[in-house]
């Protein structure tokens, strides 16, 4: 599921492994065995082979499916009508789903566990906070600029650090404290620099007021957003060891079960009339916009393959670095791509919210390092590909 984001909540969801290995016990069935393999062209294969093993192709992979997925969804939301944001979210599940189930059939994905009801009405209460997290991602995405976004994101990581200290025994280290303060000032920056912007009318095409307005909903609605994305976060991390959910597991299971939330949700309270239809989805930009809503349901799959691959090549250690320093990327994505104002100000939030994102990763470093005595560039994931991909996801 989208929305993926980025990077800088360490959740320790198990054992986990590589989403690639061999298979848990059959979800569909077991493919037919092959007896007579076709021969395959050992040059192509030794190319595939190297890019496989090359860290600067997973972190180039991982950039680009976390960048184009923020992207994706800031452009199917900023519609001048657009009000259908739980149909929007129903699309990206089913996609999601669909696309899991035909990896598995076609044997691309071998490890997924068999569909259990018991672990299903477990885990629902996750899964609806996780229909909080996206439904409030979507809608403050949809009012504030991609920067202002990535940018407030980073308030997630301090409510969520506090909140492992509260129920998981965590600690906070003086390095992790002024991330904490990079953080908050970097985001007082961009308010005052988008408000400043909307008062002068740059970068924004409607009138101050109406400018104005449309910012303090966004403001409200990110403040819904970090709640919702803390709470989902902390809760799954509570719940996941307890499900032994490994691999894709957690994305299949969340994106089933938030289906027939997101659908009923939609045909309660949005507009399905033909009138609001054709001003959601205009006839200019109608088929854009549906690629759009397909992609970012295949967003999740990318960005969590991209992950485990990118964690396989690497480290654990470079991974969190390169979520780090992909927050600067995203951010400079919605200056080329969209009606945000570039201002001094602006410039100043993004490059401070960098260096925030690089503090504390670096914080997370040294802990782990110290709390297990080791070198920071043990080569050991600290966590599942599928628990990765929803930490991801929730802070695109």
């Amino acid at each position: 599921m989208s929305n993926k984001k980025n990077e800088d909540i360490e959740m320790r969801a198990g054992d986990g492994g590589n989403d690639f290995g061999g298979e848990k016990d059959p979800f569909l069935g077991r493919n037919p065995s092959v007896s007579h393999r076709p021969r395959r062209d050992p040059g192509f294969w030794s190319y595939f082979d190297k890019i496989d093993h090359s860290p600067g192709a997973s972190i180039l992979a991982y950039c680009l499916a976390s960048i184009s997925m923020t992207v994706v969804n800031k452009y199917v939301v900023s519609g001048a009508q657009w009000n259908l944001n739980f149909f929007y979210l129903a699309v990206q599940s089913l996609v999601c789903t669909l696309t899991i189930l035909l990896a598995r059939q076609t044997g691309l994905l071998k490890n997924l566990a068999p569909f259990d009801s018991t672990k299903a009405k477990k885990w629902f209460p996750i899964s609806l906070l996780l229909v909080g997290m996206i439904y409030t991602g979507a809608k403050a995405l949809q009012f504030l600029s991609v920067p202002v976004y990535t940018i407030f994101k980073n308030l997630t990581i301090i409510v969520i650090a506090y909140g492992e200290v509260l129920w998981f025994g965590g600690s906070v280290t003086p390095l992790m404290l002024l991330s904490f303060g990079l953080m908050v000032l970097s985001s007082v920056i961009a308010a005052w620099a988008d408000i400043q912007a909307a008062i002068d009318g740059v970068g924004h095409s409607l009138e101050a007021s109406a400018a104005l307005s449309t910012l303090n909903a966004g403001y409200a609605w990110m403040g819904l957003n970090v709640v919702c994305t803390s709470s989902y976060l902390l809760g799954m991390r509570k719940v996941i060891k307890k499900m032994n959910f490994k691999d894709y597991d957690t994305m299949f299971y969340n994106n089933l079960l938030t289906i027939p939330v997101l659908i009923v949700g939609s045909l309660l309270v949005e507009d399905w009339s033909a009138e609001n239809l054709a001003r959601n989805f205009p006839e200019e930009t109608r088929n854009k916009l549906m690629i759009g809503m397909i992609y970012s349901g295949l967003g999740a799959i990318f960005i969590s393959y991209c992950s485990a691959w990118c964690i396989r090549v690497t480290s654990s250690t470079t991974y969190s670095m390169v979520g780090a320093l992909n927050k600067l990327p995203i951010a400079l994505s919605g200056l080329i791509f969209f009606d945000a104002p570039v201002t001094f100000g602006s410039v100043t939030a993004i490059l401070v919210g960098f260096v925030s994102g690089l503090v504390f990763s670096w914080a997370k470093v040294r802990q782990k390092a110290q709390e297990t005595g080791i070198l920071p560039t043990t080569n050991k994931p600290t966590m599942s590909a599928s628990a990765q991909s929803n930490r991801d996801a929730a802070n695109s």
